[in-house]
């Protein structure tokens, strides 16, 4: 099977509200020229809506541009005078708000001007699929789809795609695979039914969880405390989600629930809560005004309680015999536990469980073509590590089943609508063969979409295996492997993938066997983040054992492994996503490529524990200035001491590259699960053109004494703003000496050796100050920068 490619230039999105300016921006991102559309503005700039949407990009967080200057690159634009611009887009989103008379007339304003060969989707997040379908001309039906991008586009995983009975097979492949690669998103398929299939079960799931918190009298921060990291979801959990979606919008999608869903056995509880109707009577929308279920009191949160009608500090825990069993790792454990106490917390979250799994299978064959769909939906959409099928099985099919079908018989379930045949015929929904269907009655098998065969390791369901290769060498710190491509891949074994003795020896070593044995190495790692960086503890621990001898060697033996990896005979590219800090960003920094995944936070970090990069950081952001301005090094210097000496991060692999902290051929890939396949294929490109690496650097003019100098006069200002302590000045001077090549005149030449000699020497004298030394324990203790 082939898929048509999608050729995608050029996008328009109408409505730059919310979802459309941040759709607007993600489509930016990724290098689509964007137009974006709104009602004409009564005063000013016709386009003035539009543009001003465009401006509050900027200030939004978590920010939709992965750099702030692609704002500029949005096409702003009105109804009234520019749809003429349609005429060369390939693809049209309508993201306007969610009432179907208004989109059915905006669909026949710019039917007129929409080409021919573009595609038109809507982002509605219920609205039917088909009825929308009739408003547009008969060639236009085709091409049309529902496209439903979760909240925050650029973050959010999940896209659902909801075909039309029209809709061309042919145009759903192309944009599965635009999603897919172009965007990053994990799309899933959802039948044309109100909500879909993630805001279908996820809404359920928090009107269920509210309507439970009643009925057990428990606080709004104890439902949260027990509905968020401790059953796997995110840290907003219930009633924080809510707020930061806004109540008006959360009554909205419940009202069209209650509306469009009559016939649902469940349909007495699709209406919101008296007392979040009384909450939006007072204008209190959650986070975008300030207050909803919780607000800030100084720097303190509180939650409202609503027997004294008043918000109170929030405090609320899971009890101690709720908290041991949420601790138990087995789940058949766990849910047979939760099911027999007769503490109220362990029966709310029973209860809360139940009706989930409940409505969730009687729902499966309207909604959704497999419970595969669903899993992912609810993993992508609503950031819970396991779906609601893949909790069910692992917590024993049949056992879950069985306690279900007695509690409904018993009248405790939200409904007494029975469990569909299927769930007790069966041991489970995800197996060898697929994922079940109930509307097929079949277990099906993944996509054969041909974008898939660029996943080698996608997100796997529960009990799914990938092929891990074959292990060519390992020791305690790292594997090296292969699939039989001629790439070899080094994998860390180390938590957070950080760095220490057994992995610095094993990278050294790996190299030597790729280079006698593969056409180039990959550093990559089957899960985030790339690395944490250096393992501070056992830096720590020498130290305080006065071992300097042994510090000094391992701060060498890193310095040893990057200089390995930047002369390796064979390309090493360097596959990066989540955090690559410290160390971490030395590797890819000395690698012959990286290829990161557009959600990479790469930094320097080390000024926040009182050190200095010493993993030859310094000495490649020197050479690369000296070969970017060999006239005058100092130039190209001065934004990456910022840089270091801040301990920035970036926001995004795009930024990393204008904080300097990647190069400008380095590739940016959207989809993390096709980081491996692009970052063998650059190997095997480079490879294939002869790679040699580069030569050894022994004449890198620097901007010595002169430019550490300046360097140290900005540093002043920064004192006296009370920006930075005196140990802050301390380490910045130390960067910037090492920058600039040491205690030597501007413009002379040194070689690699002597740069990292100079980070060595200052590494190794902050390392034995005091207040360095108590802002490793800190951070090693709290995780978070001590200001000493």
């Amino acid at each position: 099977m082939t898929a048509t490619p999608l050729r995608i230039r050029k996008a328009a999105v109408l409505g730059a509200g919310v979802m459309g300016a941040q759709i607007a921006a993600h489509l930016t991102n990724a290098n689509v020229e964007t137009v974006l559309f709104d009602l004409p503005a009564k005063e000013g700039p016709k386009s003035g809506i539009a543009l001003k949407a465009i401006a509050n990009l900027a200030r939004l967080s978590p920010a939709p541009l992965a750099e702030k200057s692609l704002g500029a690159a949005i096409i702003p634009a009105n109804y009234e005078d520019d749809l003429g611009q349609l005429a060369d887009v390939d693809l049209v989103i309508e993201a306007i708000a969610e009432r179907m008379d208004w989109k059915l007339d905006l669909y026949t304003k710019i039917a007129p001007h929409v080409s021919s060969t573009a595609v038109l989707a809507s982002n509605t997040s219920g609205l039917s699929i088909n009825g929308l379908a009739e408003a547009l001309p008969e060639q236009l039906r085709h091409r049309f789809t529902g496209v439903h991008f979760f909240n925050p586009p650029r973050y959010m995983h999940l896209v659902e795609l909801i075909p039309t009975k029209l809709t061309d097979a042919a145009v759903l492949e192309g944009l599965e695979a635009f999603l897919t690669t172009a965007l990053g998103k994990g799309v899933v398929y959802a039948r044309d039914t109100p909500n879909f299939i993630g805001n279908r079960i996820g809404v359920f799931s928090m009107l269920s969880t509210m309507y439970h918190t009643e009925k057990f009298g428990l606080g709004f921060d104890t439902v949260d405390a027990l509905t968020g990291p401790a059953i796997g979801r995110p840290k907003s959990a219930t009633y924080r989600t809510a707020d930061v979606v806004g109540l008006d919008t959360l009554a909205h999608v419940v009202k069209t629930m209650g509306d469009t869903l009559p016939d649902d056995p469940w349909h007495s509880y699709f209406q919101p809560p008296v007392w979040l109707k009384g909450l939006i009577d007072k204008g209190a929308l959650g986070q975008k005004t300030g207050a909803g279920f919780y607000r800030k009191a100084g720097k303190d949160i509180v939650v409202l309680d609503l027997q004294k009608q008043d918000y109170r500090p929030s405090e609320g825990k899971a009890s101690d015999e709720v908290a041991a069993i949420l601790a138990i790792k087995d789940p058949a454990e766990k849910f047979a536990k939760l099911r027999a106490s007769s503490d109220t917390q362990a029966q709310f979250l029973w209860a809360v469980f139940r009706d989930l799994f409940h409505y969730t299978a009687y729902h499966l064959a309207d909604i959704a073509d497999t419970a595969r769909d669903v899993d992912f939906a609810i993993r992508w959409g609503y950031g819970w590590k396991l779906g609601p099928f893949e909790l069910w099985q692992a917590a024993g099919w049949k056992q879950v089943a069985g306690w279900i079908a007695e509690d409904i018989a018993a009248g405790k379930a939200m409904s007494n609508a029975p469990l569909p045949a299927w769930v007790t015929a069966r041991e489970g929904v995800h197996g060898k063969a697929g994922s079940y269907s109930a509307s097929a009655d079949a277990e099906k098998p993944r996509s054969t979409h041909p974008v898939y065969q660029r996943q080698a390791f996608p997100d796997p369901i529960l009990g799914e295996r990938f092929d891990q290769g074959t292990t060519v060498w390992e020791n305690d710190g790292i594997r090296l492997w292969t699939t039989g491509d001629g790439i070899g891949v080094i994998s860390f074994k180390t938590k957070m993938h950080t760095v220490n003795d057994h992995v610095l020896d094993g990278i050294q070593h790996a190299i030597g066997l790729a280079e006698q044995q593969f056409r180039g190495v990959v550093l990559w790692q089957p899960s985030e983040p790339f690395s944490a960086g250096a393992d501070l503890k056992g830096a720590l621990g020498l130290l305080q054992a006065g071992k300097l001898a042994e510090f000094e060697a391992m701060v060498a033996n890193f310095q040893a492994t990057s200089m390995r990896i930047k002369y390796s005979l064979v390309p090493v590219v360097a596959a990066v996503r989540g955090l690559a800090l410290g160390g971490g960003c030395e590797f890819q920094m000395h690698s012959a490529r990286t290829v990161a995944a557009l959600e990479s936070y790469i930094g320097l970090v080390e000024a926040g524990v009182g050190l200095l990069p010493a993993g030859g950081g310094l000495k490649e952001l020197a050479v690369r200035a000296a070969q970017a301005n060999p006239e005058d090094p100092f130039e190209a210097l001065k934004k990456v001491f910022e840089t270091v000496a801040m301990a920035k991060v970036s926001g995004s692999a795009l930024e990393a590259k204008s904080l300097g902290l990647l190069r400008k051929d380095d590739v940016v890939v959207f989809n993390a699960y096709e980081l491996l396949h692009v970052a063998k294929a650059q190997a095997l490109a480079m490879a294939e053109a002869g790679y040699r690496p580069p030569l050894p650097a022994r004449a890198i003019p620097v901007a010595g004494d002169v430019g550490t100098a300046s360097f140290k006069a900005s540093l002043a200002n920064m004192v006296e703003g009370y920006f930075a302590s005196p140990h802050d000045v301390e380490i910045a001077g130390r960067i910037a000496d090492t920058l600039s090549g040491g205690r030597i005149e501007r413009g002379s030449q040194v070689d690699e050796e002597w740069l990292l000699a100079l980070e060595r020497r200052h590494f190794v004298e902050l390392a034995q100050t005091e207040k360095t030394q108590a802002r490793i324990a800190h951070t090693m203790t709290t995780g978070k920068p001590l200001r000493n």
